[in-house]
């Protein structure tokens, strides 16, 4: 297999360069948001915006974390980082390392003789997509039959108010008073709901046009071609990743142990039981990143079909 190099050139600059150029930019405007919040923090009305507006919406609060919350986490951590791994894999690969063709008649099929054949990088990437449906979709029916949906979806105008006066509290490094284990902030609330009623549907619909299993005859295919799924997909993917990063640097800014806690202990306490848990959880996923090559997808890829070279 022969990945394109990374240090491939778009419009005279390196893809190194460009990372490093947008990074910087982001870092730039970051500041300038800070410097105008702390700013703003002093102007007349803005504390009394705050005081109305404090940063939780409106029918919120639902106490606790289940643990089945914990344990899905977990996996939609576990499946996310493997999805954009073998999404990169997808797109940077010249050369596949094998192919797959599935034992007997494929659940869909390109034509009626022949199976479908397919990567063993789009097999990878497949499999994690389908088991990813599946534990999103136990999240579904567990959200909506305990009644946690209410910490993500907002039944009130008020929550937009609220998002901007927590936003604002952020960037002017006001950390507003808040507890996760009550109700999420207005902020966390359109995030989550984005990504869970929004990104994830969206990456689940075109991903699967995107797969070499789709009929190439389908008469659906006159409105929904490939290259409207393709331009849509991996843009959806790194929405993806930039919301893992910035989930991420707020968990650790706002309260590491407790968050941590909260997400992969069940627990509100001061005790170190979810930092222990999410260290395993970060080696699991490491250790998974990096065992995702080749020697070992071909034998898994062929407990499923039949794998050529």
């Amino acid at each position: 297999m022969s990945a394109a190099p990374t240090t491939r050139r778009f419009g005279g600059l390196s893809a190194r360069t460009r990372w490093g150029l947008g990074a910087g930019a982001a870092l730039v405007v970051l500041v300038v948001l800070v410097v105008l919040a702390r700013w703003a923090w002093g102007r007349p009305g803005v504390q009394d915006f705050v005081a109305r507006y404090p940063g939780v919406a409106t029918g919120a609060e639902s106490a606790g974390t289940p643990a089945w919350v914990g344990i899905l986490h977990f996996f939609n951590l576990f499946l996310m980082a493997l999805m954009i791994k073998s999404g990169l894999l997808i797109h940077n690969t010249r050369r596949p390392a094998a192919h797959w063709t599935r034992r007997g008649r494929p659940w869909i099929a390109r034509s009626r003789t022949r199976p479908a054949t397919i990567t063993l990088e789009q097999w990878f990437h497949v499999s994690l997509d389908l088991t990813w449906l599946a534990v999103g979709t136990t999240f579904f029916v567990l959200l909506l039959t305990s009644g946690r949906w209410v910490r993500l979806v907002p039944t009130s105008w008020d929550v937009v108010p609220n998002a901007l006066s927590v936003v604002l509290q952020y960037l002017s490094l006001h950390w507003p008073h808040e507890s996760t284990w009550i109700a999420y902030n207005a902020l966390q609330m359109l995030a989550y709901f984005a990504t869970v009623f929004i990104l994830a549907p969206i990456s689940a619909a075109t991903g699967l046009r995107l797969s070499e299993l789709w009929p190439k005859k389908a008469a659906i295919n006159r409105y929904y071609p490939i290259e409207r799924a393709r331009a849509i997909h991996f843009p959806t993917m790194w929405l993806f990743a930039a919301f893992i990063v910035v989930h991420v640097a707020m968990v650790l800014a706002t309260g590491a142990i407790a968050n941590l806690n909260h997400m992969f202990g069940a627990r509100d306490d001061d005790s170190l039981v979810g930092v222990v848990v999410c260290a395993v959880a970060v080696a699991l996923v490491a250790g998974a990143w990096f065992a995702a090559r080749p020697v070992l997808l071909r034998p898994l890829a062929a407990l499923t079909g039949k794998v050529t070279r």
